[in-house]
């Protein structure tokens, strides 16, 4: 420790962590050539620059939270540095910035934006707030946005716009934080609480193209006209599994067939599985314009009303898709297992397995109700191979959770939605055998594809896309131990070896209780976020060393790319090292495009169940108190997931106090409890599908 005792100023100033108090001493001394340390009134220290010298600046990308308040991440701390909504400068979500950090008065770090690198995002959806003479004030849907936009009432489509209308603006000008930025109109999208109006919204303010240009429709009706007739040099230079038995299984409304399964015995007895995806790659070619609308797109979306491919309908649909009865190019893995491995209560050997172009002829298309039937029934077509595949998988899933994967029940909201786009129900739709079948399934294939890349590929001349999953921040663990103990949940340690099979203890003894999924959720938000990357350091939640994503190339251009990047390997090529610096940039792309389509689709369903509750004013429904706070509490409502706001002043009347570590709100008087966890009566009083917000009232 340095003599004039450095670390324990930086301590006092905020930055706890020891890692976070060397990298900056690391950075203090690598400038000290242009830097010199001055002593500020009060003996407080800051960087000062020296006359004619830049001062030195952390560039990271900053989130702003729901109250305006911004966090900025960057490589060179592993602790967000804060930034209060008066130091903003400007900054808005996302954008790439550049800060200074210093000691301010009672020891307090004092963060400001001082630059804007890079803006990621310039148009939002909004609604007129209020006017003046001269401007409209536009208030933002997109909650992140912290100040109102003005438009000049002058420009051409602001005297057309009124009170009841949503509204797709750009942002033209803001050099000065303690102005208004100012925009102007691209789009009077439609009338406020219409179906089309708030999905297109949605779709809008993700920056999500819903059309492809027409130059691209007639590229995809060109490949789909001349490519129709598979070449017979095509299907010789192939493994030909169109005699195989070979079928799909999707969801009920599924249009885009990725993924198909083949089964068969070989004549030593050994199983041979084979997981077929759709061979995009022999389609879209890199370069073309086909590509580059589908890289721009990254990911197909899936709002609750419809879906946004990221390739033209003609591809996804028919030429791609593996559509029963017809013949299809596939690349496919190909694993051979031992015959005792669809045995029960034999174990599994995977004996050897190959990646290899293919053409297949699918049998049958099932969905996931009907294969989850055959299986129950023991009766059907395919039913001997699905009943061999589905006892295998479960082999497998026990294998992977063994080892350390994290096992999640899943659970998804479904509507049913009347001619105008108003909800008239909502299931929740929970994940059957059939569906955690074909998951692990495509599991194996994508870690079996990701080791074949690192086993063949020297790694000094490997460039691959992994899915990658970091281990969870220390802090966010013991929060979580913390909630879990207030609910009567033990969890040992934290981010250790034994990490996630303390995890799956805790989920396992929840499952089936009435807080089962408020601890998924809260232990999902712990984890850190898979992204997509070059460098690859695991996938912590599936517990796999190498992993990517390679099942899904109609729907995800990183499937599409990973495709590419075999092919290229089993020609014995090589990625030229320029190109590596391009490979990086498409991953965080990808990762982005991925959170919008994911942010997208969360969006549609809550608008969906606020204007559903819309309708159930003054009805009680049974709830779960999932947060609690120092200022209120949210509760689940239980038949539609509906997350809704309780404030603390309409608990009751007495006064409550709020214990953290605990996670509950206690009465003063009486001693009555509101936990984490808790069930309740509740009574829904509003929902506003402006701000998407529902309020609920205890019974």
């Amino acid at each position: 420790m340095p003599k004039d005792g450095t670390h324990g100023k930086l301590k006092k100033s905020g930055i706890d962590k020891i890692e976070n108090r060397n990298i900056i001493l690391s950075v203090m001394k690598k400038i000290k050539k242009n830097q010199r340390r001055e002593t500020t009134k009060g003996k407080k220290y800051s960087l000062q620059k020296n006359k004619g010298k830049k001062n030195h600046l952390i560039e990271g990308r900053i989130t702003i939270t729901l109250g305006g308040i911004g966090f900025v991440s960057t490589p060179q701390l592993k602790q967000d540095l804060r930034v209060e909504n008066q130091f903003l400068n400007t900054a808005l979500h996302n954008d790439i910035v550049k800060i200074s950090s210093r000691r301010a008065q009672r020891g307090a770090t004092e963060t400001k934006v001082v630059k804007i690198i890079k803006r990621a995002k310039m148009e939002y959806v909004g609604v007129i707030e209020k006017e003046d003479t001269n401007y409209f004030y536009i208030k933002p849907q997109d909650l992140r946005m912290y100040v109102n936009i003005i438009v000049p009432k002058t420009h051409a489509l602001s005297k057309q716009v009124g009170y009841d209308q949503k509204v797709f603006i750009r942002i033209t000008k803001w050099e000065n934080a303690q102005e208004p930025p100012q925009g102007e109109i691209l789009q009077i999208i439609g009338k406020i609480g219409v179906h089309e109006t708030e999905m297109n919204a949605i779709v809008l303010d993700k920056r999500i193209s819903s059309k492809f240009p027409e130059n691209v429709e007639k590229e995809a009706e060109y490949l789909k006209r001349t490519e129709k007739n598979i070449l017979e040099s095509e299907i010789t230079s192939r493994a030909d599994y169109r005699g195989v038995s070979t079928f799909t299984i999707d969801p009920d409304d599924a249009k885009d067939f990725d993924d198909a399964l083949s089964y068969q015995t070989l004549s030593n007895g050994n199983i041979e599985i084979g997981v077929h995806i759709a061979d995009v790659s022999h389609y879209i070619k890199k370069g073309t314009t086909l590509d580059s609308v589908a890289q721009e797109r990254g990911t197909s979306t899936y709002l609750v009303d419809r879906t946004i491919p990221m390739l033209p309908e003609i591809l996804s649909n028919d030429l791609c898709s593996l559509n029963p009865k017809e013949d299809r190019l596939a690349f496919s893995v190909i694993f051979i297992f031992s015959k005792e491995s669809i045995i029960t209560g034999k174990p599994f050997e995977l004996k050897k397995y190959d990646i290899k172009t293919t053409i297949i002829n699918s049998d049958k298309r099932f969905t996931y109700n009907e294969a989850q039937k055959i299986l129950d029934t023991k009766k059907g077509i395919f039913n001997k191979e699905l009943t061999a595949l589905n006892t295998l998988a479960k082999k497998i899933a026990k294998r992977n959770k063994a080892k350390g994967a994290i096992s999640f029940s899943q659970e998804e909201v479904k509507f049913t939605l009347d001619k105008k786009g108003k909800p008239v129900d909502i299931q929740i739709k929970r994940m059957g055998e059939t569906n955690e079948m074909i998951e692990n399934f495509m599991l194996l294939a994508n870690k079996t594809v990701a080791n074949y890349v690192h086993k063949k590929v020297p790694k000094k001349e490997r460039v691959f896309l992994y899915r990658v999953h970091d281990k969870p921040d220390q802090e966010r663990i013991l929060e979580l131990i913390q909630l879990l103990h207030g609910l009567g949940y033990t969890m040992r340690g934290g981010v250790n070896d034994n990490l996630a099979f303390e995890l799956n203890k805790v989920l396992d003894t929840a499952r089936g209780t009435k807080e089962s999924n408020m601890i998924q959720i809260a232990t999902i938000r712990t984890m850190a976020k898979a992204i997509y990357s070059i460098q690859n350091i695991g996938h912590f939640g599936l517990a796999f060393e190498n992993y990517t994503h390679f099942t899904s190339p109609i729907r995800r251009y990183v499937d599409l790319v990973v495709h590419r990047l075999i092919k290229t390997y089993q020609q014995g090529k090589r990625i030229e090292k320029k190109d590596w610096v391009q490979y990086n940039a498409l991953a965080n792309n990808l990762s982005e495009q991925e959170k919008n389509a994911m942010e997208a689709e969360r969006d549609s369903v809550k608008y969906k169940q606020v204007e559903y509750m819309r309708g159930q004013i003054e009805k009680v429904f049974d709830g779960t108190i999932i947060s609690v706070t120092n200022w209120g509490i949210f509760v689940e409502e239980t038949k539609t997931k509906s997350e809704g706001l309780i404030h603390i002043k309409d608990i009751g009347d007495e006064y409550f106090v709020f214990e953290k570590e605990k996670m509950r709100l206690l009465g003063k008087k009486s001693g009555k409890t509101y936990r984490l966890g808790g069930a309740v009566k509740i009574k829904v009083i509003s929902a506003d599908i402006n701000s998407r917000i529902i309020q609920y009232q205890l019974v």
